[in-house]
């Protein structure tokens, strides 16, 4: 059916304010990319825009010398990987029994991890009972307070939920046990929405930030999402850095370091995000009215 003028019309004008929405957000790290690879006298004299001007790395070789963001972005791999794992594991054992529909109480389970999306114990609670576990300045203090996502369980239960039942009975016929079932059939045909929920979760453990300045006090444990906030409002971060630069080489100035890094924080996730966005729209519509 070929579209009206009207209709075609209306395309344009979405697809334009679509390209201006699209434009206004990808202009900024443009532009923070160009000042990461400019030089120092471009950046000063405010050539920079969306293209490097006199391309130089110098910003990144002090950030890698002069500062500790090689040890945070290690620490953040750290976090991100291990947390990951974990939570993924656990909430593969809460979303498949809360799937079945002879699992007892699997209703009340349910609600009771809902209550949790909308109260809390609140943040002093919380950090007693952090600090009683004897969890500060350690990893474990990001990692079990968010272990599960109630909102990534659901999502992954509602998957299991509307796998076809002749898929598990067929495996149950072969011999299938509930462990082996999970592994060998439920995960296979499971994986876009897995892929889908690791995202989610590597996202929020590599921006963690609130709760590393909570509950870590050692500065060496710092990932770098601590680490960039704390060059962008402190100067003595950078100023350490800075006063390292040998007196043969170029000085570069603070804010291409502070861009660079930036630019080091959201690559990784910049990198890993086209891999797996065409899963997005399977996964987070589990679950949506059909017609």
């Amino acid at each position: 059916m070929r579209a009206s003028p009207g209709e075609k019309m209306f395309y344009a004008m979405n697809y334009v304010v679509l390209a201006l929405l699209a434009c206004s957000c990808l202009f900024p790290l443009l532009h923070l990319m160009a000042l990461s690879f400019s030089g120092t006298t471009a950046i000063q004299t405010g050539k920079v825009s969306l293209w490097p001007v006199e391309f130089s790395i110098d910003t990144y070789k002090l950030l890698a010398s002069g500062t500790s963001i090689v040890q945070a972005f290690r620490n953040s791999v750290v976090i991100t990987v291990v947390g990951v794992a974990l939570s993924m594991i656990v909430t593969l054992f809460a979303a498949y029994p809360l799937s079945r529909s002879f699992f007892y109480a699997r209703r009340t389970f349910t609600l009771a991890m809902i209550f949790t999306m909308i109260f809390s114990g609140g943040l002093i609670p919380t950090y007693l009972v952090i600090q009683g576990l004897g969890l500060v300045d350690s990893y474990w203090a990001i990692w079990l307070p968010g272990l599960v996502s109630t909102y990534n369980m659901l999502i992954l239960r509602t998957y299991f939920e509307q796998i076809p039942s002749e898929i598990e009975e067929a495996a149950r016929i072969d011999g299938c046990g509930e462990v082996r079932l999970l592994a060998q059939v439920l995960l296979p045909i499971s994986m876009p929405v897995i892929a889908t929920l690791c995202l989610f979760y590597g996202v929020a453990y590599w921006n963690v930030f609130f709760s590393m300045l909570i509950y870590i006090n050692d500065s060496t444990m710092q990932n770098l999402s601590v680490l960039v906030q704390q060059m962008i409002q402190s100067q003595s971060v950078l100023q350490q850095g800075l006063l390292a630069q040998p007196d043969d080489q170029v000085h570069v100035v603070e804010e291409g370091v502070k861009a660079a890094g930036v630019i080091v924080l959201i690559a990784p996730m910049l990198i890993v995000y086209p891999f797996i966005q065409k899963y997005f729209v399977k996964s987070v519509m589990i679950g949506s009215v059909k017609g």
